[in-house]
């Protein structure tokens, strides 16, 4: 049972005339209290009950961060009698929900359907935390509450800013596809036709044997392998929740990772999924032909940091237990912290890069780069001491990783999904997948 606002209204008129008779009207009281107590009854009696209410749920079930999403709520009322009150749709406070209260009039035997929006503030999924719904009486002096649990969840995929990347990479893939001018000889490329030569031309690539029954100098054109795996890891440890602006190194990772995935599956590859810090979080693997994109995005949206230490012999040993026993790929999206480079990664690079190709994709924090620059004050100074050698130590572990025969992407977050996507394609181009 809830008191509206008329019925404290009423107490507090009855008060004063108490006060104003005084003493001696101390039966205008329990005179005022008494009716007061009846109407609240009456009131009450009347109100259509609000357990007996029925809820259907419909709506989004999926959305990319930033966007938002409509979810319906179907009330129906099997009173008899107009159902009058307030609703409240209840959500995390993460999930913006607006608005948080909806005033309800719902004939006896009736429906209404109200929506509610949801602007999720981070990923992963939105739970609904219940339904309460407060049936007022015919008099508007008390009121009959109840909480339903009507579930429904909405699940806030990563936003994918590097999709703007795409059309550019696909024109490059395109070439190397023999679909432009342009083709390319690596020696992992399939043979496609001759041609004439044009200066430019590798001459490694010329078919002498064309040429020796031709008038002019003939070469071979090669396109790109199809059908190459790719693996890309990420490390959800520790190191992963640091923040390079306003968002985790992870996210901007997932979103380098969403643009190679969506480039490496025009190209015909098969793209898996892998995340890991201490055991699996999230695992995604190639079925056929088809593209693993979407399946790749929903493993990607609820995964989270976790504040452990990554450990690198369960990581490794995952990567090549897993089903491909042929050459891959794999793409690991972490951080060159010098310390957990040298005791974790890279006393293991030998048993990795012995079957597989390993790329070696980070994010760097671009305020590092502006305190290495920054002058003027002795508390500047120190600050530009600092990130240089923070600087330092990742030019060194990244020239350690390629003296390993591992390929290394470092850039800031504006440029890591871009540059990721060309270590990819120039690896294409040169035949080495």
């Amino acid at each position: 049972m809830a008191i509206t606002g008329r019925a404290v209204f009423a107490a507090f008129a009855g008060t004063l005339v108490v006060l104003i008779a005084g003493a001696a009207g101390l039966w205008v009281l329990w005179t005022v209290l008494g009716v007061l107590a009846a109407l609240i009854a009456v009131d009450l009696l009347l109100a259509p009950s609000p357990r007996k209410v029925t809820f259907e749920r419909g709506g989004d079930t999926s959305i990319r961060l930033g966007e938002s999403a409509t979810v319906t709520l179907v009330v129906a009322n099997p009173a008899a009698r107009t159902l009058r009150g307030v609703l409240r749709d209840a959500w995390a406070p993460s999930a913006d929900a607006h608005p948080r209260a909806h005033d309800v009039a719902i004939p006896g035997g009736g429906r209404r359907r109200i929506g509610t929006v949801l602007t999720p503030r981070r990923r992963g999924d939105q739970q609904a935390a219940g339904v309460t719904l407060r049936s007022v009486g015919p008099l508007g002096i008390a009121a009959r509450q109840c909480t339903h649990a009507v579930p429904w969840s909405v699940r806030t995929l990563p936003p994918f800013h590097s999709r703007r990347h795409l059309p550019g990479k696909l024109s490059r893939l395109r070439e190397l596809d023999g679909q432009h001018s342009t083709l390319v000889r690596g020696q992992g490329s399939e043979f496609d036709s001759l041609r004439e030569y044009v200066p430019g031309d590798d001459v490694r690539s010329i078919d002498w044997r064309a040429t020796a029954r031709r008038d002019g100098v003939v070469v071979r054109t090669w396109r790109p392998e199809r059908d190459r795996k790719i693996l890309l890891v990420l490390d959800t440890s520790r190191t992963s929740a640091g923040r390079v602006g306003d968002t985790p190194r992870l996210d901007h990772a997932m979103d380098a990772a969403l643009l190679l995935a969506a480039l490496a599956a025009k190209a015909g590859d098969r793209v898996e999924l892998l995340a890991y810090d201490r055991r699996v979080r999230a695992q995604v693997r190639s079925r056929g032909r088809g593209s693993m994109v979407p399946s790749i995005v929903q493993a990607m949206a609820p995964l989270e940091p976790e504040l452990v230490e990554s450990d690198p012999t369960g990581m490794v040993s995952t990567i090549l237990g897993g089903q491909s026993r042929t050459r891959q790929l794999v793409v690991l999206l972490t951080d060159l912290n010098a310390t957990a480079m040298e005791e974790g990664l890279l006393p293991r690079l030998p048993a990795l890069t012995a079957r597989h190709l390993l790329l070696v994709a980070a994010v760097g924090d671009p305020r590092v780069t502006e305190m290495a620059a920054a002058r003027g004050d002795a508390r500047s100074v120190y600050e530009a001491a600092a990130a240089e050698r923070t600087l330092t130590e990742r030019r060194r572990i990244t020239a350690e990783l390629r003296r390993h025969g591992v390929e290394v992407v470092d850039a800031d977050p504006d440029h890591i999904a871009p540059a990721l996507a060309d270590a990819y394609i120039d690896l294409k181009a040169q035949g080495r997948l």
